[in-house]
Formats: structure tokens, C-alpha cells, sequence
């Protein structure tokens, strides 16, 4: 009997310390019942309750920690007696400072570009009603993302901060300044429809949860539909990305968003067996033994002008001695003329539309490509 009652104890004792290091699965406040507002992100964790809204932000670096918890109030709503630990953010928010264009574009998407009253990075915002509003003086600019202007910071004196975190990085000045700083840690998810349904917690914070939940269904289904369409074609063409970069060519890891996308999207990538979700570092060689044979080279560039099978042979001779370049079947997207890395991240169906297309044209006929164009000669 004393040996059963020190197995259930400690059956007991491991369920306990498995949901005390998974924050999705945590309660606070008396609530009950799992997180039924996000169903692909890992790193967010969505919990109503009657007077706030938990979000918990799990650490991408610890998993077993979190990384922060906001507390989501209504702006008039009297604060609540008995809150948990955690950062107040009264919501929505009326004038925030967002460092990224990535954020930015998702605001565009929710309408609420009135909401932002500053950005960082100026030079990377492709909005054109942000543009507008900094060219005649409505929009305050920051300065650089990685050393804020803390005298416009101030002068703004916004409701919130929206970030995307570094390991190990402090937010100097900023972080003392007593604004809430929401760390934004969608583009370390690893699954495109868990990086888009981050657009839920954007929807909360602006007052725009209506319309975050309509738009992200929309993608999920689009996306789901898009995957389908490409499950049974019976071929898996081989792709690869990027180019050299010094001595290494980084490549995604085979548990990486991008080799997602490349899966859900018909492909055959070559590291699908890597277990890492970032970048791989490989030699030249190591890629070439390995992936020669690749019928599709994706590039993405910034402001390079149009890449060419000539200009590539020049900048690394033995490029050519690719199947995909022999055969003209590189494609290239330069970032600096088009919203790559604006849109997709928020809208992975678009992605997942142009690679489907690429992969497999024949189910596509009538497709115009949107980011990846043909290789000049």
C-alpha cells in the first residue's frame, strides 16, 4: 500500500512539473481550462479571463521559461484588484513605436496604421501611408532600431513598444523608460502558419481582434487548401537557396520555417533531415555533392539590380556547374523591389502560393509570379 501511494505521489509530482514548464498550459488567476486562442504558434499562449487577457511568451532560447507575460486591460476599465506578475498593457493601444516594417505591413493589414505614432529603421518602411505621414511630419522617427533616439522616444512618450527580441540582448535606456515593451517573437516560430497567427495577439493589443481572427482564418485556410493541391502530384522537384557568403552557405535547417514552406509546397529539400530550425553554415562542396542535382536555385537579394546567369557565373565560377543553372531554373527575388519580407511573414499563403506555382507550374497554369522572377541571361 505504501509503495502505491508513493507511485501515485510521484505520478503526481511529474504531471505538476510538466505543467509548471509548459506555459501554454499554465492557469493564473483561478482560471481554468487550456489556451483555445492559438493552435499553431509555440512561442504565444493566449488565456481570457474575465477582467484581463493573460499572453505568455514562451523563452525561444529556454523553452522551459518563459519570456514575458502581458496582462492585457482595457483602457477603461478600472485596473483590476488581484493580477498576476506580469507587464500592465492597457489596450488598445492609441500611439505605439514599432521597430519593424514587418509589424508595420500587419498593422496595414488589421487597419490600424493610426495607432502607430513612430517607427525605427524609417529607411526599410515600404508603407506608403506611414511614408506620407513621416514626410510631413506626423510620424516620428526613431532613428536605428539597435540605438533608439531616446529624446524623439520621449517626445513621442508612447503606450507601448513592439520589438523583435535577441538572445541575451538588454533594451538599454528604452527598457528603463517604464513603457511596456512587448517582444515580438514570431519570426523564431518555426511553422508559417504558427508566425502568422501572431497577428492575433496584434489584434488584441490594437483594439482589431475581430479582425485578426476573420484575416487569420482566411490565411489558414488558403494555406491548407494551397498544401492540399500539392500532396498528390507524384513529383517532388529538388530545391535549394541563397548563395556563398564568404566561406559558408548558410542553408535552412531541415526543421527551419523555410523547409516547411518548401515541404508544404511540394519540394524536395535536400537537409530535410537536419535537425536544426535556423541556419546551416556549409562548404561549397558540401552543397554541391549534396544538391548538384537541384532542379529549382531560389536567391533572394536587396537593391542588386536584376541578377544574372552572367553576373552570377562572375561572382562564383563554379555556380555553373549546377543542374538548375545549366538549365535556367534559378529564380531570384530582389527584396529592395518588392514586400518579401513585409508581407509573407503575416501572409504565408501568398508564399506558399509562388513556390507551390514554381514547384509544380503545371497545377498553376494561370499564375503570375509575385516575388521570384526568372533569371535574366
Amino acid at each position: 500500500m505504501k509503495k502505491l501511494f508513493r507511485w501515485i505521489s510521484l505520478v503526481a509530482l511529474l504531471l505538476l512539473t510538466v505543467q509548471c514548464q509548459n506555459p501554454k498550459r499554465q492557469s493564473t488567476d483561478g482560471a481554468t481550462g487550456n489556451d483555445t486562442l492559438v493552435h499553431h504558434a509555440d512561442l504565444l499562449s493566449i488565456i481570457r479571463h474575465d477582467t484581463y487577457t493573460d499572453v505568455a511568451i514562451t523563452n525561444p532560447w529556454d523553452t522551459t521559461r518563459l519570456l514575458h507575460r502581458y496582462l492585457l486591460v482595457p483602457r477603461e476599465a478600472p485596473l483590476p484588484d488581484s493580477l498576476p506578475q506580469g507587464t500592465v498593457v492597457r489596450t488598445p493601444l492609441e500611439k505605439s513605436l514599432v521597430y519593424s516594417s514587418v509589424h508595420a505591413s500587419a498593422l496595414e493589414m488589421l487597419g490600424a496604421l493610426d495607432r502607430i505614432g513612430g517607427v525605427c529603421d524609417l529607411a526599410y518602411i515600404k508603407t506608403p501611408a506611414l511614408l506620407e505621414r513621416a514626410q510631413a511630419g506626423r510620424l516620428v522617427d526613431a532613428g536605428n532600431s539597435t540605438s533608439p533616439d531616446i529624446e524623439r522616444v520621449m517626445e513621442l512618450s508612447p503606450d507601448a513598444i513592439l520589438l523583435s527580441p535577441f538572445e541575451n540582448a538588454g533594451y538599454g535606456r528604452i527598457g528603463k523608460m517604464g513603457i511596456p515593451i512587448v517582444e515580438c517573437a514570431d519570426y523564431l516560430e518555426t511553422s508559417p502558419l504558427g508566425r502568422a497567427e501572431w497577428i492575433k495577439l496584434l489584434g488584441l493589443l490594437y483594439g482589431k481582434e475581430a479582425e485578426a481572427d476573420s484575416l487569420f482564418t482566411q490565411i489558414e485556410q488558403r494555406y491548407n487548401r494551397l498544401k492540399e493541391q500539392v500532396e498528390h502530384t507524384g513529383s517532388a522537384p529538388m530545391v535549394i537557396s541563397e548563395l556563398k557568403s564568404g566561406s559558408a552557405w548558410y542553408m535552412p535547417g531541415g526543421k527551419s520555417y523555410m523547409a516547411r514552406l518548401f515541404a508544404d509546397a511540394g519540394g524536395s529539400y535536400p537537409w530535410s533531415d537536419n535537425g536544426e530550425s535556423g541556419s546551416i553554415p556549409l562548404a561549397f562542396e558540401t552543397v554541391f555533392n549534396r544538391a548538384g542535382e537541384a532542379d529549382i536555385w531560389l536567391i533572394k537579394s536587396f537593391n542588386v539590380g536584376q541578377l544574372s546567369y552572367k553576373a552570377l557565373q562572375k561572382e562564383y565560377a563554379p555556380y555553373a556547374r549546377f543542374k538548375a543553372f545549366r538549365e535556367h531554373k534559378i529564380y531570384g527575388c530582389n527584396t529592395a523591389a518588392c514586400n518579401y519580407y513585409e508581407e509573407t511573414p503575416f501572409r504565408p499563403d501568398l508564399l506558399l502560393q509562388e513556390l507551390a506555382a514554381l514547384f509544380h507550374p503545371d497545377r498553376f497554369p494561370d499564375y503570375q509570379l509575385r516575388y521570384f522572377q526568372p533569371l535574366s541571361e
